[in-house]
């Protein structure tokens, strides 16, 4: 067939600093979906967008071509309302795991599709996979279901949400274009508009462990995520949080899943509450359901009962028994002091070389890896005192996981001030 457009036109016109047109947009994307557009060319146009950037226009109408090149799903035949969250990733970031349920409490549904965990930021479905019998894949009819029964569902994207997307993030991945932030905010938005939530909250993460190291760059992309969904129809807010340090107590699947069900319970790390908390309230004021008692149905049960129905529903065993890594090495303080810092990129790394993620999609996980720590920054410890307690199966991993943490943490006189957990908030 003959093709509306020549992609080295399009290229050069963004090259020259140009906009490009509607019609130049939708025709770059169905193109290339089809194997029309080479993949040298798209390469070539995504490092243009990265040097030249696009206009909200530009960005809005890139997005909705992704969302078109495949399904979008219907939550209107539910009885409430659809709020979802998005986290850009993080270290210890376990928060989908608590707040689905939560939210699932005060009568709005959550459909959260999640990942997996690749480098140094874990994956929502490699940590619930650590519990016996859950599954991850589901059809879009028990999804409707569940959402109806349950309230909330996270469960693996299917295939037709934005195919245009996993073409294009592969591609990004081995040409030097991942930071574009009008490609990273399309990416992310494409998936999350075509999922069809009504609301959605983003969790922009800033710091070390995060993929964004620098506050401004991440306001720009949570402006440009939330115009995004704003333009779309979807009631969209950010909350930029800080992964200067990592969130909670742990990093690792089973380990993570073992934080969450405390937080479940009532207890748990403060930040992770802290954090729950707050998104579960956006969420709920975004879907329409504000002014609820939050933290009452984390302590109440509410919230856990939800969560054992969720986990049941997908297959799982809520009683079931986590998995514990074979081998442990503790980590002890060499002097008497405070924690002065932590660094969330560090740890990160650490658990990842333990076996708690992967290099490439296709690596397995293990399920009891990570890392775990008995001090946060602030904290005094003695000399000999355990800091933190690495855990895999596979002892000969320590080293290369302790050499990662060398450096990533400190003990001195005084603690420093402390950063709030949420830095700033973004609506429209």
């Amino acid at each position: 067939m003959s093709e509306a457009f020549d992609a080295v036109d399009v290229i050069i016109a963004k090259r020259d600093r140009h906009e490009l047109s509607d019609e130049q947009i939708r025709w770059v994307i169905d193109a290339y979906t089809r194997g029309a557009v080479a993949e040298e060319q798209m390469s070539s146009l995504n490092m243009a967008i990265l040097l030249n950037g696009m206009t909200r226009r530009e960005i809005a109408t890139w997005t909705d071509a992704m969302i078109k090149s495949g399904e979008r799903m219907d939550f209107s035949s539910l009885r409430n309302p659809t709020a979802d969250k998005h986290s850009t990733g993080g270290v210890g970031d376990k928060i989908t795991l608590p707040l689905a349920p939560l939210v699932a409490v005060f009568d709005v549904a959550v459909p959260q599709l999640s990942g997996r965990g690749l480098g140094h930021t874990g994956g929502t479905l490699d940590k619930l996979e650590s519990i016996a019998g859950w599954q991850a894949s589901m059809s879009n009819e028990q999804m409707l279901a569940q959402l109806d029964d349950v309230g909330a569902v996270i469960c693996a994207a299917g295939t037709g949400l934005a195919p245009a997307d996993k073409k294009l993030y592969a591609l990004r991945d081995v040409t030097g274009t991942v930071e574009a932030i009008p490609l990273i905010a399309s990416s992310i938005m494409s998936k999350k508009i075509a999922e069809g939530t009504g609301a959605l909250v983003l969790d922009v993460k800033v710091g070390s462990g995060a993929f964004m190291k620098d506050l401004a760059k991440a306001r720009e992309l949570a402006e440009t995520m939330v115009d995004l969904g704003t333009d779309a129809g979807v009631k969209t807010v950010a909350l930029l949080t800080n992964m200067q340090v990592p969130l909670g107590r742990t990093a690792g699947n089973a380990l993570e899943v073992r934080e969450s069900v405390e937080v479940l319970a009532g207890g748990g790390p403060a930040d992770v509450v802290e954090l729950t908390v707050r998104l579960a309230e956006e969420m709920l004021e975004a879907a329409g359901r504000g002014g609820q008692d939050v933290g009452a149905a984390l302590q109440d049960g509410r919230a856990m009962d939800a969560w054992r129905r969720m986990i049941a529903a997908q297959g799982g065993d809520p009683d079931a028994t986590l998995p514990v890594a074979k081998e442990t090495h503790v980590v002890t303080a060499p002097t008497p002091g405070v924690l002065t810092q932590l660094d969330a990129y560090a740890v990160g790394i650490a658990a990842w070389r333990l076996g708690a993620g992967r290099a490439r999609k296709e690596d397995p996980v293990q399920a009891g890896a990570g890392v775990e720590w008995h001090a946060v920054v602030g904290d005094r410890v003695e000399s000999g005192q355990p800091v933190m307690t690495l855990h895999t199966d596979t002892p000969e991993k320590f080293e290369r996981a302790l050499e990662a943490l060398d450096g990533g943490w400190s003990i001195g006189d005084t603690a420093p001030e402390p950063t709030p957990l949420v830095l700033d908030r973004i609506a429209r």
